[in-house]
């Protein structure tokens, strides 16, 4: 049987960047075997130990991170200006919870009584399966593998064809690093059916995906057939609220970039902007004069904002959206900008539209975009907005952008998500729980409740002996 053959098509030029061999049959059996074994040995290292290793690793990353920074921009198309932050942001998130690690996973120990000792042990869950997306490749594969890692756990790894160097470079730098052979596998696939294989075999302890809805559900439905958790971390339709209290023009530079940074290609970028009526047109107007001053272009030029979107495919499902708004009533609000009218003409150019007059009966305020896009829509006040904020499948992040803060945070309480910001967005906080709310997932990653995926509770009850 022939192995799949996987391009990585660049989003600037659409030409192939990156081949690679799908995993054979033989493979998918072998890797849980391998690190079932792995396994077996590395639970009985010690924390500090793996604390070691994962600070080794991080400072080799480092190192690397303007090699690694060009890859990103290559492989997904993000601007080169903001590539490398990525590297140096998932390395202080991998600081964060190396620091808490010997914390979160020491011994809890029961109620002190004469003869007795009582504890709970955290230990580790066995070999993980971690499927992560490529909009974020590093940040994402952050959240579970320093967790995964530090708890003492074997992991396999599967990226997604568009950025399939990351693991490569992950799994050599854990190596050199100290990590003993076998903890750290990967492998390459495109087809669902491979991956859900591999989903489906016994000895993968946990599996943790980060991409849409539906390859959630078709990752949580091929698990569903044993004992297994699967955490997933899924899709986002993240609104914002402007209240009439704000700065205007500090609203609008916030918004934009909430909105069309990645080219609006996060589970937690802003997809709709609520405005209190009073401030409506002059919110508009700030946003227009702001867009003015982004390029849309080569994602190697430095002085690029706005690279391509991910895929032909993708950039038809924004401007479908787009469309369907026009259709509906929406008004294309969009200012003049050269860059935005004469794109580079061979990638998956989408340029940043602003779009008035929108309502929940378009696409584009119900289902993700994933794209440049900045529809807003007015609103009376308060009680409207809310309302308006939860009206939606997805439960991921919101934010509420007033200068009464003690009323942004009462106004958060109402708003079902798993992170709200009161003059803020966008910002995935180590110190926090990074978990979505209703479709946007299950389970969570981040802070001191990130590591609770990756151990399970063994409990220790030894009484002395009664002679």
């Amino acid at each position: 049987m022939s192995v799949e053959v996987i391009n990585t098509i660049s989003p600037n030029t659409n030409e192939v960047v990156i081949t690679r061999n799908g995993a054979s049959p033989a493979d998918l059996e072998l890797l849980p075997k391998v690190a079932t074994e792995a396994f077996l040995k590395f639970r009985n290292t010690t924390l500090q130990e793996r604390q070691d290793i994962v600070r080794r690793f991080l400072d080799a990353l480092a190192k690397q991170q303007d090699d690694l920074a060009l890859e990103l921009t290559t492989q997904m198309g993000r601007p080169i200006a903001y590539t490398a932050k990525e590297v140096t942001t998932a390395i202080k998130r991998a600081e964060y919870l190396l620091k808490i690690s010997s914390t979160v996973l020491q011994d809890a120990e029961g109620e002190a009584e004469q003869g007795f000792k009582r504890f709970i042990r955290r230990a580790p869950v066995g070999p993980v399966l971690i499927i992560f997306a490529w909009n974020y490749p590093y940040l994402i594969l952050i959240n579970a593998l320093i967790p995964a890692i530090l708890a003492g756990n074997s992991v396999i790894l599967k990226p997604s064809p568009q950025t399939p160097t990351i693991v490569e470079h992950v799994a050599k730098l854990f190596t050199e690093a100290g990590l003993p052979e076998g903890v750290l596998q990967y492998f390459h696939c495109g087809s669902p059916s491979v991956m859900e294989t591999i989903v489906r075999d016994p000895k993968i302890a946990l599996v943790c995906f980060t991409g849409s809805v539906a390859g959630g559900l078709a990752v949580q439905k091929a698990a569903s057939d044993r004992i297994v958790n699967v955490s997933l971390e899924l899709g986002g339709k993240d609104p914002a609220y402007i209240r009439d209290d704000v700065d205007i023009d500090w609203a609008a530079e916030e918004i934009v970039d909430g909105a069309i940074f990645n080219s609006g290609q996060s589970c937690c970028s802003l997809e709709r902007i609520y405005v209190h009526e009073n401030v409506h047109d002059a919110f508009v107007a700030a946003v227009q004069k702001v867009l003015k001053g982004y390029k849309l272009g080569d994602p190697f030029d430095k002085s690029t904002h706005v690279g391509p979107v991910i895929s032909k495919r993708s950039k038809e499902t924004i401007e479908s959206h787009i469309q369907d708004a026009l259709k509906r009533g929406a008004k294309d609000a969009t200012p003049e900008n050269e860059s935005f009218q004469n794109p580079p003409p061979k990638g998956n150019f989408v340029k940043p539209t602003l779009l008035t007059d929108v309502d929940h009966t378009m696409t584009v305020m119900t289902e993700e975009t994933f794209g440049p896009v900045i529809p807003v829509m007015k609103v009376k006040g308060d009680d409207e907005a809310v309302k308006l904020m939860n009206d939606s499948e997805f439960g991921l992040t919101a934010s509420i952008w007033t200068k009464d803060v003690d009323r942004g945070y009462a106004l958060s309480e109402q708003v079902d998500a798993g992170t709200v910001f009161v003059n803020r967005c966008d910002f995935p906080s180590p110190d926090l729980a990074w978990t979505g709310w209703k479709n946007s997932g299950r389970g969570q990653t981040l802070g001191k409740f990130g590591f609770d995926a990756f151990v399970k509770s063994k409990s220790f009850h030894i009484k002395d002996y009664p002679k």
